[in-house]
This record gives structure tokens, C-alpha cells and sequence, in this order.
């Protein structure tokens, strides 16, 4: 059977590359004499029944664009949805009505783009019954399966644009400078800007740090006369035997977690221990904003117009996957079996510690 109308949507939060991806489905779609249907706020949307057709129109010059011109939620999980009941906030399950508003629409499949909790998401609903196509699209580039997701090339340029600045302003005061990037249980935006940024400290999630070896190192820097250091901290980081730093608790969410804070804590102690004078950034959701990098813009045209051949093809369950320089594919139920986090041996750790850089657990990086 000809797949004719297809759904899209755009779930979790934004990043750069969203508005390529939809312009990547949406025009060869049409040429092919698919319906293409925007579903409006991610799954809030295939819930509540928010959706409309998008032209050529629609897409023309969007390439360029941060955001989505969908529209995004990560609470709208149809699995995990809040309701105010006035009193509290009661969880319930709304997966049997997007499956009938995915029915009633005549959709023949939807391509879901989104991180690991969109794809956890579509392959639920795909035991339920939906055709789904995934695309991987995260800041934190932890989704498995794909070499890198689209929105992580993006993030790592502000971050490293971000460090790039706080050199001159760290180097003219001769303070310690500490950056909170984001990544949640994946260092990679930390290690990819804080390698392109300079960083004397690089903090991760996967490699569990010790106060002493990051106060010795910026310590070593000013003894040898380097007046200043740069420290650049993935929210997800965490000391030796201690415990991530939490922002809050959001029950509306399927992850109720928000990380972010452990730069202050980083910083504090720093300025505590070492008596030098240290300033904090976080550089919080200017990661997520604005423009596509070259790089994202491409990948995410490439992912887009590899879905609809999927899709085509009635290559249902599958997610769009780059693996060297060549898109292909994925099963969901593969791509979720775990998070891709920063392999501790790996060359770009190898290459920062030859250079100096320090993770701040000297018994965990010994490649020199």
C-alpha cells in the first residue's frame, strides 16, 4: 500500500536543525504526492489533536532557522500526562487518544524527531499500533545508533564561542573562569567545547572527578605563571563518591530531573581551596538557540530526506542513523537500549590529556 499522509513532529526541546529536518521531509515528500501533516507541539499536539498541512510555502527559508516552526514540548509524553486536578498534579496515560486522533487523521506513518525520551516514546506507540520513523536530534548527542545527532555541532560552536570569550576577560583579571555547559548524563558539549575552547579543566559526567587534582591543576598554572584558567563543567558532572546537582523536580515530565548548578559548586570551592579569585557562567539555554551550524543544517537535511525514503519504503520502527560518512538506519528498539556516553579511552580524551588538559581524576587519564 502507498504511503500518502504522513505526520511530523518535533519532541523534547528545541535545537538547532529542527526547521531543516521538516524542510528536508516536507519537499521531497510533496513531489512525491505525499500529504504531509505538522503536528503542532510534539506529542502534546498528537494528543490534543493541534495539526495542520504544511506547503512548500511553509517550508521555503526556514533552512536557517533555530527553533521549529512546529512548536515543542518535552511534558507531553501520552504515556506520562500531567493533569491539574486543582489540588495536585495527577499522571495519567493518553496513548489510546493519539492513537485514535493518528487514525482519524489517515496518517500512514509519523516521522518523530526527537532525543532518546521521543524515541522511547514512538516505540511505545508503535507496539500500538503507529507506523513511526524516527529522527535523532539532541544537544547532548547521548542518543545510540547514530554517530552523531544533528544539534550537537550547533551547541558545541556557543560553548566554544562562549570560552572563547572568557579567555580575554580571564586572562586581563587573572581569575579562574568556571562554564556549566549542558549535556545531562553525557559530557560530550563539555569535552567537544571544552577541547576547541582551550579548557585547562574539563569536568564529565563519566569521569568522576577529585577535588584535589582540580585544585592542584589550576594551582600549577598559576605557580608557573599562568594567571588564569579555564574550567568547563558538563551539568552532569559529579566529585568522586558524590551525587549530581539538581535544579529541581518536575512531575510534569517523564525525567522530573533538571540538572544544573554544579558550576557554582565547582567555582566556590575552587576560590575556597586555592585562594584564587574565580567567576562563574552558566551557559544554560543559549545552546539551544539560534541558527544551525553548516554542519547541522546538512546533517538534518540529510536525516530529513532519508526519512521519507523510509517511509516510502513502509520501513516502519527504523531510525535515521549517520554512521561515518553515510546515512542509514536503525531499529528504535535498538537506538533506545542505552544512552551513548563518552567512552573514558577515548582518542579525544587521549589527545586533550597530551595537551594538558586535566579531568580532574588523574588515576582515570594517564596517556602521556
Amino acid at each position: 500500500m502507498k504511503v500518502k499522509r504522513i505526520g511530523i513532529l518535533t519532541g523534547g526541546g528545541d535545537c538547532p536543525g529542527l526547521n531543516a529536518v521538516i524542510r528536508g521531509v516536507t519537499k521531497p515528500a510533496i513531489e512525491m504526492g505525499i500529504t504531509v501533516l505538522g503536528i503542532e507541539d510534539g506529542f502534546e499536539g498528537l494528543v490534543e489533536g493541534k495539526i495542520h498541512e504544511l506547503t512548500n510555502r511553509d517550508v521555503s527559508g526556514i533552512i536557517n532557522l533555530g527553533g521549529t516552526i512546529l512548536g515543542s514540548s518535552n511534558k507531553g509524553d501520552p504515556f506520562h500526562w500531567p493533569v491539574d486536578d486543582g489540588e495536585k498534579i495527577v499522571i495519567e496515560d493518553k496513548s489510546k487518544l493519539a492513537l485514535k486522533n493518528y487514525k482519524g487523521w489517515g496518517l500512514d506513518c509519523i516521522i518523530a524527531i526527537g532525543g532518546d525520551g521521543t524515541m522511547h516514546i514512538s516505540d511505545k506507540l508503535a507496539k500500538m499500533g503507529m507506523n513511526i520513523v524516527g529522527v535523532p536530534k539532541t544537544i547532548d548527542n547521548d542518543l545510540y545508533g547514530t554517530d552523531q545527532t544533528f544539534g550537537y555541532d550547533s551547541a558545541v560552536y556557543v560553548a566554544t564561542e562562549a570560552i572563547d570569550r572568557l579567555h580575554t576577560t580571564a586572562s586581563s583579571h587573572h581569575r579562574v573562569m568556571v562554564i556549566e555547559v549542558m549535556g545531562r548524563y553525557g559530557g560530550w558539549i563539555a569535552l567537544g567545547a571544552g577541547i576547541a575552547g582551550g579548557a585547562d579543566v574539563i569536568l564529565i559526567p563519566e569521569i568522576p572527578f577529585k577535588w584535589e587534582d582540580v585544585f592542584d591543576k589550576v594551582i600549577e598554572r598559576s605557580t608557573k605563571g599562568k594567571r588564569f584558567s579555564i574550567v568547563c563543567v558538563a551539568e552532569g558532572a559529579k566529585p568522586l563518591g558524590g551525587g549530581l546537582v539538581i535544579q529541581e523536580k518536575d512531575k510534569k515530565r517523564t525525567d522530573p530531573i533538571r540538572l544544573g548548578g554544579i558550576g557554582y559548586s565547582v567555582g566556590k570551592k575552587i576560590e575556597e581551596e586555592t585562594g584564587l579569585e574565580t567567576r562563574i557562567t552558566i551557559l544554560g539555554h543559549l545552546q539551544r538557540g539560534g541558527s544551525p551550524t553548516p554542519f547541522d543544517r546538512i546533517l538534518a537535511t540529510r536525516f530529513g530526506t532519508h526519512a521519507v525514503e523510509l517511509a516510502a519504503k513502509r520501513k516502519f520502527g527504523h531510525m535515521v542513523a549517520l554512521r561515518g560518512d553515510k546515512i542509514t538506519s536503525i531499529l528504535i528498539k535498538e537506538a533506545i537500549k542505552k544512552k551513548k556516553l563518552v567512552p573514558i579511552n577515548c582518542q579525544m580524551i587521549q589527545s586533550a590529556v597530551k595537551v594538558g588538559v586535566s579531568f580532574g581524576n588523574n588515576e582515570l587519564t594517564k596517556w602521556k
